[in-house]
């Protein structure tokens, strides 16, 4: 009698990399585009540094004359060495395409503000629209499993040894980059890095995560019959119940689980109030919701 052998993490995730190859690279390609000509027609001839090692290029563009194409590659290329032997090969492979594709890229689009002319626009629409492609362009990327490597190598060596979450290893390396655009650029420049580095980071996880146009609800109520009854039967919609226990008081309780269209946030919201005064829940943004009746 045979067994069929189940499936390691590892075999799922090398599945879905080889099912979806061609999308994620066409993907990627398409980001790595967006980035680079926002990095060229709207970031770079503004001197707007905004994180990363592309904000550091432009920094080295102003002080040395250095090609920010040619900064980069040499930047990643050795932040790719760097990650090998602090974070390991198969942390350091998923970087790789990214490093030196996105150089490539930006070189290629270098001189796109001859072929599309913006005139003496003001200042603050740079840096909205630059913000909006760049996060447009690393949300596709991110979203087809790659990076663009630099100071995400930084990022996550300053995570692993250091015991910090990314979060706040971005907002070292990134914040530093950014204030000593300061240095150069002057005051002014860094509000506008400030603002570009928002919209990016907004961008970005608008096009990872999607707008979330539904809401989970997770309910807990004395009176858990009437709102299961609300949702069923009035607002036609499904709700999962868990059993679940009070961390301080210990006691047994139920917690009522469901997902409504936002449109419909206000209804379920109200409704809950109205049925108990004292009822507590908590709304989150649903971004994906599969299967269910």
């Amino acid at each position: 009698m045979f067994f069929k052998q189940k499936k390691t993490t590892e075999n799922v995730l090398k599945d879905i990399y080889k099912k979806f190859r061609i999308r994620r690279y066409l993907q990627l390609l398409l980001g790595l585009l967006a980035i680079s000509v926002a990095f060229n027609l709207f970031l770079l001839p503004n001197n707007i540094v905004f994180g990363g090692v592309s904000g550091i290029s432009i920094i080295v563009k102003q002080i040395f004359g250095l090609d920010p194409s040619i900064f980069i590659f040499i930047s990643s290329a050795l932040l790719l060495i760097v990650s090998y032997f602090f974070l390991g090969w198969e942390t350091t492979s998923a970087s790789i395409v990214g490093s030196f594709l996105f150089p490539v890229f930006v070189n290629l689009t270098s001189s796109i503000n001859t072929i599309i002319s913006l005139g003496e626009a003001e200042p603050l629409l740079f840096t909205i629209f630059g913000g909006v492609l760049y996060g447009f362009g690393a949300g596709l990327v991110f979203k087809a499993g790659f990076t663009t490597g630099g100071t995400d190598i930084i990022n996550q060596i300053i995570s692993k040894y250091f015991h910090v979450s990314m979060g706040n290893a971005m907002l070292m390396s990134d914040g530093l980059i950014v204030l000593s655009g300061v240095f150069v650029f002057g005051v002014n420049k860094l509000m506008y890095a400030l603002i570009t580095v928002y919209i990016i980071g907004m961008l970005t996880d608008k096009v990872l995560l999607g707008i979330s146009d539904s809401k989970a609800f997770y309910i807990i109520t004395e009176e858990d019959e009437k709102v299961r009854d609300y949702v069923l039967n009035y607002l036609n919609h499904g709700i999962t119940i868990f059993n679940a226990r009070g961390g301080f008081s210990k006691e047994k309780q139920k917690v009522l689980m469901c997902v409504v269209p936002t449109k419909e946030y206000f209804k379920l919201k109200e409704g809950i109030h109205e049925i108990d005064k004292n009822a507590f829940f908590v709304v989150t943004d649903a971004y994906e919701v599969f299967g269910g009746e």
